[in-house]
């Protein structure tokens, strides 16, 4: 069963403890490597260009986030991106704010097209402005969008040659071979910087276990939104639903993810 999937995949990442080597938005780096720790990955945080190519090869998953976004910074990400690909390292890729500015946009599609990635975690309108399609971004987050996010995700899966998750009210997976939809999740989520840059380095820890990349996002999303669901019944508050977040990706267990996750396989 679906569910009972999603909760192994859980105690294998722990039982690995992967190295996740993220070079990350530096608004959230401590939050990120904490909240991975919490989880049971081991994070490590490395920007130098100098030596990610060796920090990459060594790893589980390479994480990109552009979050805060230098041309230093993405000269990093390629080298690092390159060496991944050579050593069959995933690449879990976050394209924060494409389509805010035109060189977000320019280089999200950059290393879209110089890199092979196994997974690209975004919400719809940075995933769409990577196809160069016209959804509505606010600042480096989603704003207003009637389009058919079902529908995007796939064609993005197809043109991108790579896992596509779409997050939102539902998240949305789609594969070579499946299309997901995980219906867990709490609003405060919103409420605190990192949250979503986070998850994505959750789903390189994943992808770092499972080959089946869309399976490993699938499970990823799932996981984060029921211990996020846990958190929100014990506070009420975004200073400290953080904490809370942190305690419940340390504690949230195999059978709560397989009895809480509410996932559509299509």
């Amino acid at each position: 069963m679906l569910e009972q999937q999603l909760g192994a995949l859980l105690t294998r990442l722990r039982e690995k403890s992967p190295l996740v080597h993220n070079i990350t938005n530096e608004v959230v780096t401590n939050f990120t490597a904490n909240g991975l720790l919490a989880l049971g990955a081991s994070p490590v945080m490395a920007y130098a260009p100098e030596e990610v190519a060796d920090m990459a090869k060594i790893a589980g998953a390479l994480v990109l986030n552009m979050g805060t976004l230098t041309k230093e910074t993405i000269e990093a990400m390629l080298i690092a991106g390159k060496s991944a690909n050579e050593h069959g390292v995933p690449i879990v890729f976050d394209p924060v704010g494409a389509g805010a500015t035109p060189f977000r946009t320019e280089m999200a599609r950059r290393i879209v097209e110089e890199l092979d990635l196994a997974i690209i975690r975004g919400n719809a309108a940075e995933v769409a402005n990577i196809m160069g399609e016209a959804w509505e971004i606010k600042g480096v987050d989603a704003g207003k969008s009637g389009g058919d996010i079902e529908a995007l995700t796939r064609k993005a899966a197809d043109k991108l040659n790579a896992v596509v998750a779409i997050t939102g009210k539902v998240d949305r997976v789609a594969g070579p071979n499946a299309l997901y939809a995980i219906h867990n999740g709490d609003e405060m989520l919103t409420r605190i910087t990192g949250t979503g840059c986070l998850l994505t380095s959750i789903l390189g820890a994943y992808a770092a276990v499972e080959r089946d990349w869309a399976l490993a996002a699938a499970a990823g999303l799932a996981m984060y939104g029921v211990a996020a669901e846990l958190a929100r019944q014990t506070v009420s508050a975004p200073g400290s639903y953080q904490i809370a977040l942190l305690d419940m990706l340390y504690s949230v267990d195999e059978d709560q993810v397989a009895s809480m996750a509410r996932i559509e396989r299509k």
